[in-house]
C-alpha cells in the first residue's frame, strides 16, 4: 500500500471515526422519524428569537468542528423554526407535506450522488421510468419526451422556450430574436396565470408585453370569447400569436380552464398549447377530478409540480413535451467533452442535459420512484379526492356562519373566504382579515394563505395536505370566528 495513503496524517473529508459518525447518523434518523411522526405535537410555526438570528451572522468557519456539535447547533437553531408545511394545518401557498419514502429517496440520492446530466447508469433509467409514468398519468404518447426539473417555474420556462422555438419560423438559436419579430410575438393566458410564466417570457427575450392576459369569467376561468377576439385582433394588426397557456387549476382559486375548447382554438389558429399544470394536473390520479381535466392530453407541453399534490420533498417538478425532436432541438448542445460513446459510461442516446438548461442535475427521480412504488397512484388519487372533499366541507362550514363568506367559487382544493361581521368598509374588512390571518400563524393555530380578489383580501386555504382531517377545518373556522370577534 502506498505509504502516503496509509498514513493517518493523510487528509480526506471522510470521518476519522466511522463508528462515531454511524452512531450520529442513526441518531439523526431516529430524530427525523420523531420529527415527522410527532408533527402535531409541535407549534406549526414560530418566530426566531434574537439568539437564533444572531447565530446566523457569524463568520465562515475556518477550522474543523465536531460533527455532533454541528448537529446540536442545527437542532437548537434550525429545526424548531421550520416553515411548517409538514403540519396538518398548513394550507399556505401551495405545498405538499413530503413522505417517508421521499425522505429515503432523497437520502439515497445524496449517498449515491450521481449527476443526471447523462451517462450509462441506473439513475438515468430511474428518471426515464418516472417520466414515462408521468406521461402515462397525463395521457401523453410513449413517443413524448420529458424532464424532471426543480419545480413549476422551470417546467413552464422549459415548455415556453420550446414553444417559442417551434413557432418563431426560423433558427432562433442561431440568429436570436430578429428585430422585426421583437415585440410582436404574443402569448395568451387568463389574468389568473401564475407570475412564473411572465418571468419566463421576460427571460426568453419576449418581454412582459408579449403576455396578453385575458379576462376571466365569474368562476375565474378564462373567457374564451375574449381570447378568440384578442387573437383575431392581434393577427389583424400584424402581431404574431404563437402560444396559449391553459391552467388546470389556477393558483388563486383552483379554477380549471376549459381545456378542450382551448385545444380547439390552438388547432384552429396553429398555436402551441401549453398547460401550467403545477396546481392541478396531477389530479388526473383522482377518478372524481379526472373528468374536469378533459383535454389535458391534447396539450403540446405540460408543466407539473410533484412537490405539491404528489407530496414529494422539494424540489420536484416535471415538464412533458409531445414533440421530442422539438424539445431536443431547443436545448441540445454537445461539445467534445460531452461526446457520447457507443460503449461504457458515456454511452446512451438521450442524455437529459440535451433537454434542459442544466448539465449538473440532482437525482430527483429516486424519491418519486420510491414513493410511487410504495404507495401506488390509487392511494395518491384518494388523497387528492379527500382534499377536494375537505375543501367543500370547509365551504359548508363557512356558509353555515353568518359572519363568514366565500369570496370565490371553490376550485379543486382551494377555498377563499373572509370574516365579515357587517357594517365595515372594504378597507376595514381587508385590514381585519389580514390581522386574523397573521394572528392564526403567530398563535400557531393554523397556516392558511392569502390573496386579493377584486380588491378583497381573502384568507386562502389551499388544501394539498395528506395529514389534514375534518377536525382541523372545524378548528380553523372556530378560531377565525373567535379572532374576528376579538379584533373587531
Amino acid at each position: 500500500m502506498n505509504e502516503k495513503t496509509s498514513d493517518e496524517s493523510f487528509e480526506t473529508l471522510d470521518p476519522k471515526d466511522w463508528e462515531k459518525s454511524r452512531a450520529l447518523m442513526h441518531q439523526m434518523v431516529d430524530d427525523a422519524f420523531d420529527y415527522v411522526s410527532k408533527v402535531r405535537d409541535r407549534k406549526i410555526w414560530q418566530d426566531m428569537p434574537p439568539e437564533t438570528l444572531e447565530s446566523f451572522t457569524t463568520s465562515v468557519p475556518r477550522q474543523p468542528n465536531n460533527a455532533k456539535a454541528v448537529y446540536e447547533d442545527f437542532v437548537q437553531h434550525v429545526l424548531p423554526y421550520n416553515m411548517g408545511n409538514l403540519h396538518p394545518r398548513f394550507w399556505a401557498w401551495y405545498m405538499g407535506n413530503g413522505t417517508i419514502s421521499g425522505i429515503m429517496g432523497d437520502f439515497w440520492a445524496s449517498v449515491m450522488n450521481p449527476n443526471l446530466g447523462g451517462g450509462n447508469h441506473a439513475a438515468h433509467k430511474v428518471e426515464e421510468q418516472v417520466i414515462n409514468w408521468m406521461k402515462e398519468i397525463i395521457g401523453f404518447p410513449e413517443t413524448a419526451s420529458g424532464l424532471l426539473v426543480s419545480g413549476g417555474s422551470m417546467a413552464n420556462f422549459t415548455g415556453l422556450a420550446i414553444a417559442r422555438n417551434a413557432k418563431c419560423g426560423y433558427d432562433i438559436r442561431k440568429e436570436g430574436l430578429r428585430p422585426e419579430d421583437s415585440g410582436k410575438m404574443r402569448v395568451y393566458a387568463s389574468s389568473e396565470i401564475h407570475s412564473c410564466n411572465q418571468k419566463a417570457l421576460e427571460l426568453l427575450g419576449l418581454g412582459a408585453d408579449s403576455l396578453q392576459k385575458i379576462p376571466v369569467n365569474a368562476d375565474y376561468t378564462i373567457n374564451l370569447e375574449a381570447l378568440v377576439t384578442q387573437i383575431k385582433k392581434d393577427w389583424e394588426i400584424g402581431l404574431r400569436p404563437f402560444c396559449v397557456i391553459g391552467t388546470p387549476g389556477t393558483v388563486n382559486t383552483g379554477a380549471i380552464d376549459d381545456l378542450n375548447r382551448l385545444a380547439d382554438i390552438c388547432e384552429a389558429e396553429d398555436l402551441w398549447f401549453h398547460l401550467d399544470g403545477a396546481i392541478g394536473a396531477i389530479a388526473m390520479l383522482s377518478p372524481e377530478v379526472k373528468s374536469q381535466l378533459a383535454g389535458i392530453e391534447r396539450a403540446h407541453s405540460v408543466a407539473l409540480d410533484l412537490h405539491k399534490w404528489l407530496h414529494m420533498p422539494f424540489e420536484s417538478g416535471c415538464v412533458l413535451v409531445k414533440d421530442q425532436k422539438m424539445h431536443k432541438d431547443t436545448f441540445s448542445l454537445i461539445p467534445e467533452y460531452l461526446a457520447k460513446n457507443t460503449r461504457g459510461i458515456a454511452s446512451g442516446d438521450n442524455w437529459f442535459s440535451e433537454y434542459g438548461l442544466q448539465l449538473s442535475r440532482r437525482f430527483r427521480a429516486l424519491k418519486v420512484w420510491m414513493s410511487l412504488k410504495e404507495h401506488g397512484t390509487e392511494r395518491f388519487g384518494r388523497m387528492i379526492t379527500r382534499n377536494v372533499e375537505q375543501a367543500h366541507y370547509l365551504g359548508t362550514l363557512i356558509d353555515s356562519h353568518e359572519n363568514l363568506e366565500l369570496i370565490a367559487p371553490i376550485g379543486l382544493d382551494i377555498v377563499c373566504f373572509r370574516y365579515n361581521p357587517g357594517g365595515l368598509t372594504l378597507e376595514a374588512l381587508n385590514v381585519l382579515n389580514k390581522e386574523i390571518k397573521l394572528q392564526l400563524e403567530e398563535r400557531a393555530i393554523a397556516l392558511p394563505g392569502y390573496t386579493t380578489l377584486e380588491n378583497s383580501y381573502c384568507i386562502r386555504v389551499a388544501i394539498a395536505n395528506h395529514r389534514s382531517t375534518d377536525e382541523d377545518f372545524d378548528e380553523l373556522v372556530k378560531s377565525v370566528l373567535e379572532l374576528g370577534k376579538e379584533l373587531h
